[in-house]
């Protein structure tokens, strides 16, 4: 279960299960021709292998029109907006990003959320806004 502390929601792996679970449910029930996965580095790739077992799809390293691409989380939107022919998915969206995936498991206003697989002391603010 989810732990709120510090401005932030820290998330268990039975959170990640569960909304892995919801995207693969999402991703199943669509008509779209997905016939691999693959995930951005650094934050998409431990959903990506999870949703390529739990559909039972190859892990690929490059994208595909048929290739559904994970990220952990559309923030700003910027690092989804660089897919530009294939349906992504990811664990977490803010309506705010400038890109909407094609599937998400959970919609989120501006909380930061800490990931398993992140250190519990991560800053409020992506690595790539500290320029």
């Amino acid at each position: 279960m989810a732990l709120r502390a510090d401005g932030k929601i820290y998330l268990s792996w039975d959170d990640i299960q569960t909304l892995v679970d919801q995207l693969c449910e999402w991703v199943d029930k669509s008509e779209l021709p997905i016939t691999s996965v693959t995930g951005i580095e650094r934050g998409g790739l431990i959903p990506a292998v999870m949703i390529s077992h739990k559909l039972n799809l190859p892990y690929v390293y490059s994208v595909h029109p048929n290739t559904l691409v994970i990220d952990d989380i559309c923030d700003t939107g910027e690092t989804l907006n660089l897919i530009l022919e294939a349906p992504t998915a990811v664990l977490h969206y803010k309506p705010t990003a400038k890109h909407k995936p094609t599937f998400y498991a959970q919609e989120v206003e501006n909380e930061w959320i800490v990931y398993p697989w992140e250190r519990k002391d991560s800053e409020s603010i992506q690595d790539y806004l500290k320029k």
